[in-house]
């Protein structure tokens, strides 16, 4: 079984299509996603529709691209990750590509997810672009070893995912570790240790080679697996069961709702 450990399924592009989404998921032997939030006016839409399947887990938390939301306190994000069907605080980081300007509310809103997650005693899912020396230092001012958790797609050289892995965090990479560019990222995949390693689509966004330029979907993650599988030298059956593995070990909330 793979599970694919970070995708938007409440976007658009895949919304309205859920039990298509879900058949693909069996038809490529994928058997559990986590649906992760980017902003709290859409948190209800994220639960609800994990509510839906118990192949789906949910996060709560406001990525780092969206200015114009509402903020989240420490509070408001330990409450709703009080659900059983919520597993990990974020998407949450630092990203400088996009943004322009003053940019502490960048990290304010970061300290804050990472204060929630050891409040909560659940996982943090780290977004970080353009920014990695920075994410890096507030995970250690702010104790996110505590927490735990994952630099999701992850996409950065080997010296922030050795600094990553020195915190406890799991790297998890995505259908860019695919494409024919993105040698340099296949030799830092071959290095991550089996007990840190995760397999995610980031869908709909970043669809694998042979699917590029196309909507992603969890059904796709088997093909990040096929590559993994290749440049670490290893089975697709052993990363199948080892980034299972360490996904149910990382967000243990969702071994309580999804089937064996």
């Amino acid at each position: 079984m793979f599970v694919d450990s970070h995708c938007h399924l409440d976007f658009p592009d895949l919304a309205g299509r859920l039990q298509q989404v879900l058949a693909e998921m069996a038809n490529h032997r994928v058997g559990h996603a986590l649906c992760v939030c980017v902003t709290l006016p859409e948190f209800h839409q994220v639960l609800e529709l994990a509510l839906r399947d118990d192949r789906l887990s949910a996060s709560v938390g406001v990525h780092p691209d969206y200015q114009d939301t509402p903020e989240p306190d420490v509070d408001a994000l330990v409450r709703l990750a009080a659900h059983p069907k919520v597993v990990a605080i974020g998407e949450t980081g630092l990203d400088y590509f996009r943004t322009q300007g003053d940019i502490e509310w960048q990290r304010e809103r970061f300290r804050t997810h990472i204060r929630a997650a050891r409040s909560a005693r659940l996982p943090l899912i780290v977004h970080t672009r353009a920014a990695a020396a920075d994410t890096l230092r507030l995970m250690r001012e702010e104790g996110a070893e505590a927490a735990g958790g994952v630099m999701h797609c992850f996409t950065e050289d080997w010296t922030t995912a050795s600094a990553a892995l020195d915190l406890g965090f799991h790297l998890s990479f995505s259908g860019i570790v695919t494409f024919r560019n993105a040698a340099a990222l296949r030799e830092v995949a071959a290095r991550v240790p089996d007990d840190r390693l995760l397999i995610e689509t980031d869908a709909p966004y970043l669809a694998p080679t042979p699917f590029r330029g196309k909507t992603n979907e969890p059904a796709f993650v088997r093909f990040v697996a096929a590559c993994l599988a290749e440049v670490r030298q290893q089975s697709l059956d052993r990363i199948a069961e080892m980034t299972s593995e360490n996904y149910f070990r990382l967000f243990s909330k969702s071994q309580k709702i999804v089937h064996a």
